[in-house]
């Protein structure tokens, strides 16, 4: 867990008063948090808390009913979700949404595809700006592929892969995109026990070696209280504790919405 204090690193994040409603139901009901640079923030909560809910809303899939989302300052809350990972905010899915039939190599260079040079003339003609654009596109899907363990896979079909590398392979082709924050949705499902804590290392080295925040949602606690430097605990669409893993596993109100009361 980061030592490093987070109220002195600058606000990346800033959610304020979220709520999301669908016909008569109430999804979200007033959330507010703060993501600071560079930290591990989660969303916890039994089924139906509305964590889900609360990611859609952040990444664009949703419009938000009231409240404010605001990323570097910028309010992104009204912007669809191919808008807002342009602002440098992308997200995995609880299932896995990559492209099965193509090589994981291809993943990772379809994830480039508004970096490169896309002008249809220049990709006919193969002029240099084009055939650069292409070879630092494959440069940086190896530098990927490299960092996440993933090279020897490179050329066999994302869908023949264990959930465990294609949760890898989902992870690298968002951080290919050069993120500022990173949302995990459920990036544990699926795995064994050794696929966790080779997660939990992951997640800890990209906040430290590429500098990205991370905002999760998790049903693993020991991977919740072993990466997160503050967790957000939900019930029934509302917020109910913020705090470190130490505040949040002492809290009386976290015990009785998990656990239920005598």
């Amino acid at each position: 867990m980061s030592q490093n204090n987070q109220s002195s690193s600058p606000r990346l994040l800033d959610v304020a008063d979220l709520s999301m409603r669908f016909g008569g139901l109430l999804a979200v009901d007033g959330v507010s948090l703060t993501v600071h640079e560079k930290e591990v923030f989660a969303i916890i909560g039994p089924n139906g808390a509305g964590k889900t809910t609360v990611f859609n809303c952040i990444s664009g899939f949703y419009q938000p009913s009231s409240g404010q989302i605001r990323l570097q300052d910028v309010s992104i809350a009204r912007k669809p979700s191919h808008e807002v990972a342009l602002q440098g905010l992308v997200r995995t899915f609880q299932n896995i949404r990559l492209f099965k039939s193509l090589t994981v190599l291809e993943n990772l260079l379809v994830a480039q595809h508004r970096q490169v040079n896309t002008n249809l003339l220049s990709g006919l003609l193969k002029l240099p700006s084009y055939r650069r654009s292409e070879k630092e596109a494959l440069q940086r899907a190896a530098e990927w592929l490299e960092r996440l363990g993933l090279t020897a896979y490179a050329n066999r079909e994302a869908g023949t892969l264990s959930y465990g590398m294609q949760r890898r392979v989902e992870i690298a082709r968002c951080m290919i995109t050069r993120p500022r924050l990173l949302l995990l949705d459920e990036p544990a499902a699926g795995l064994n026990p050794q696929e966790k804590q080779e997660l939990q290392q992951l997640i800890d080295r990209l906040r430290r070696e590429h500098g990205v925040a991370v905002l999760l949602i998790e049903h693993d606690m020991s991977l919740i209280m072993g990466i997160s430097d503050r967790i957000l605990v939900m019930e029934h669409g509302k917020p109910i504790v913020t705090g470190t893993p130490e505040q949040v596993r002492s809290d009386e109100r976290v015990i009785k919405a998990y656990l239920g009361e005598e």
